[in-house]
């Protein structure tokens, strides 16, 4: 038999879900928020990290988010809505991206969200706000990854579509803007960008660069929000710790530690608190002592992007099965491409064994098409219990809201 690298209690559990589904972790959600939060209060006195509400938006495990102390940090009018439905008040949100709606711009502005300018049109916007009161926004800042730090860049040119660049003058015109506005001023710099490397090194060089920009204009600002984009669940890769330490060392030596940090981590707070589950439904000897395995989960589910060469999976059987030399794990759907990764040298997987794969929590449940087979099931592991906290979607749910 297999050696098993999760206990027989852990394989009891997974054996009793219903399948495929998703399995959220509170435990870990919590672990990974206040592990960030400590490391931003070691070094600052006002800190804040921003659930990335785009990397996961399960109601739940949003909510779970904000009772352990995380902001809601949404990109559109919709996912702006779906914060304060899950609990989040107002002054609770930070509100980034181009797909602000006027109306809930507006809103957010005057409730005391954190609303970083991302688009021209929501600088007109700001005169719609109440003149008889004083309002705060900040403007997101344009960052060309291959000019502030060339090591850290994809390809000649990593630039970006997003925020004011002051390579031009966009951001010098958007700062003179809002300046000449009487009862709006600028209190927040936003430099969100990720670089696939994720080093302290380029974190380090992008707060350098906002320091810089904020001595050039000599803006008076409340908060630095560098955005997302770290490892911290890893081992052998940069820790949460390390991150605050670059940010504040950077900042200390401009004279600018005493703005509020703020992060928004997606992959970093939710990858390692869910695991999905998948059941083998089929499986055929196509080509001698070459099998495909079929299974009720898709690589949609577990890697939308299609990029991943690799899983931290684990097998569940539930008996002894003889070896085969090679077996293909196949999702449930009619494309050819939809295979998972190859098992060699290992025993058969058999109808009803289970595949669990681990650190599956960011940009899954988000961009899972519902092509086929519609939105699984999702269960909240919590103080020792399991429970159903997302029904997974019929036909009925699927047609809702349509005209037959």
């Amino acid at each position: 038999m297999p050696q098993w690298r999760i206990s027989m209690e852990q394989i009891n559990f997974y054996k009793s879900l219903q399948t495929p589904c998703f399995v959220l972790d509170v435990a870990e959600l919590k672990r990974s928020i206040d592990g960030y939060q400590k490391a931003l209060d070691s070094n600052f006195q006002k800190a804040i990290v921003g659930y990335s509400v785009k990397t996961n938006s399960t109601p739940y495990c949003m909510r779970k988010a904000g009772d352990f102390g995380a902001y809601a940090e949404v990109v559109s009018h919709d996912e702006y809505e779906l914060a304060v439905l899950c609990g989040f008040p107002t002054n609770r949100i930070i509100y980034n991206g181009p797909m602000k709606s006027k109306e809930t711009f507006v809103e957010a502005v005057e409730g005391g969200a954190i609303v970083n300018i991302e688009t021209k049109r929501e600088l007109e916007w700001l005169k719609d706000l109440d003149r008889s009161q004083q309002y705060k926004v900040g403007l997101r800042l344009n960052i060309n990854i291959s000019h502030i730090s060339e090591e850290d860049a994809d390809g000649d040119n990593d630039n970006s579509r997003f925020g004011f660049s002051d390579e031009t003058s966009e951001f010098a015109d958007a700062v003179g803007y809002i300046s000449n506005l009487p009862n709006v001023s600028l209190n927040g710099l936003h430099i969100h960008r990720t670089a696939h490397s994720r080093s302290v090194r380029f974190y380090e060089r992008s707060v350098e660069y906002a320091c810089n920009t904020i001595k050039k204009y000599d803006l008076d600002l409340d908060y630095l929000d560098v955005g997302g984009g770290y490892f911290g669940i890893f081992p052998n890769k940069p820790t949460y710790q390390q991150y605050s330490d670059a940010f504040y060392n950077v900042l200390k030596a401009n004279d600018l530690d005493n703005l509020c940090l703020i992060v928004e981590p997606g992959n970093a707070l939710v990858a390692s608190c869910y695991t999905f589950v998948s059941e083998v439904i089929d499986h055929k000897e196509v080509e001698k002592d070459h099998w495909f395995v079929t299974t009720d989960g898709s690589r949609n589910d577990i890697d939308p992007f299609f990029k991943k060469s690799g899983y931290l999976d684990e097998e569940i059987y539930q008996k002894e099965t003889p070896v085969v030399e090679t077996q293909t794990i196949s999702g449930c759907t009619c494309l050819e491409y939809d295979r998972l990764f190859t098992l060699k040298d290992k025993p058969l997987l058999c109808v009803g064994d289970r595949i669990i794969y681990h650190n599956v929590g960011a940009y899954t449940m988000c961009l899972t098409p519902m092509f086929i087979r519609y939105i699984p099931n999702i269960y909240a592991l919590e103080n020792g219990e399991c429970k159903l906290v997302r029904e997974k979607w019929t036909a009925k749910e699927f047609i809702q809201k349509t005209i037959i």
